[in-house]
């Protein structure tokens, strides 16, 4: 279903230029792109104690770990929230979508709760994050339709286990004898409202809370579907690194809304999972392959034809 890498580039550049409007659909993948990697260096870099202590296999696996005590669980989750939230991105590949995609009418729809766009430069009022923020807390019953930013807490508690922050985020490792797997019980989270410990603000179960914010987005999201996505408007949706784990929340939107609407284009960019129902195989673009490559190849197409 994909086509050659070049030919999905310039097939894409087109319809950037072409269309009146954008709506990004971004997954895991394309902070994957961005090297949000939960395996590998970066994970070992900075959880290597943890994996020595609990056999932790990877970010991911690790964040339906056990752990013997609260003290113990924000031990491992601090570190998860800081490299993932409040340390900066490895690569651009956030601020070459936006270059892409700043100049043209847009808004983004996210399952991704690592607050990249906003870190890179797009505006809060056009991003709708559907899955919740690791930057955020929240009661763990819930008592209440509430989050609140936790960037205080989480450094303290990361700093209490001997790193120290950078002036871009960076943790800077402790020697070992230093380095602490759990925190003080003084500062485990609670909720302001009822004093129940707080949890992240993440959708993994029926507890998620949609607060104020939420609704705000979901409402802005709505609105803009309306007024663009209909058919006559000559809109591109451009899909990011999105899998099969939740494929109602993009994927097949996006697939049903270029059905209805003839002047529609729809593009996926990923590195597998590309794939595109015969209805729209004529007006879409497919391209397996690295997102970070394939955007910065069209940044470049799009200076080569400024210049010329």
């Amino acid at each position: 279903m994909s086509m050659p890498i070049e030919k999905g580039i310039k097939r894409l550049a087109h319809a950037l230029k072409q269309c009146n409007s954008v709506i990004i659909g971004a997954g895991s993948g394309l902070s994957t792109a961005a090297g949000l990697t939960y395996s590998g260096e970066r994970f070992e870099r900075y959880f290597g104690d943890l994996i020595a202590k609990y056999g932790l296999a990877d970010m991911y696996s690790a964040g339906f770990y056990q752990h013997p005590t609260p003290e113990d669980f924000w031990g491992y989750w601090c570190r998860h929230i800081w490299v993932n939230r409040y340390m900066s991105m490895p690569k651009d590949t956030y601020g070459l979508l936006l270059q892409l995609a700043g100049p043209k009418d847009h808004f983004v729809l996210t399952t991704n709760v690592d607050h990249c766009f906003q870190k890179a430069g797009f505006d809060k009022e056009m991003l709708f994050y559907t899955q919740g923020d690791y930057g955020l807390f929240q009661c763990s019953r819930p008592c209440c339709q509430k989050t609140w930013d936790n960037y205080d807490q989480v450094r303290a508690m990361v700093e209490s286990e001997g790193f120290a922050i950078e002036n871009d985020g960076t943790l800077v490792l402790p020697d070992a004898e230093d380095l602490k797997t759990a925190i003080p019980s003084d500062l485990i989270p609670t909720c302001p409202e009822c004093g129940a410990p707080a949890t992240t603000n993440l959708r993994v179960d029926g507890s998620f809370v949609e607060d104020e914010g939420w609704h705000t987005a979901n409402d802005r999201y709505r609105e803009y579907l309306g007024a663009h996505a209909e058919p006559g408007n000559n809109i591109l949706f451009l899909e990011l690194g999105v899998g099969f784990n939740t494929p109602v929340i993009i994927k097949y939107p996006f697939w049903q809304m270029t059905a209805r609407n003839a002047d529609a284009v729809y593009a996926c960019v990923n590195m597998g999972d590309v794939m595109v129902p015969a209805q729209i195989e004529d007006r879409s673009i497919c391209i397996d392959g690295d997102i970070n490559e394939v955007l910065a190849s069209l940044v470049a197409s799009q200076e080569e034809g400024a210049i010329r």
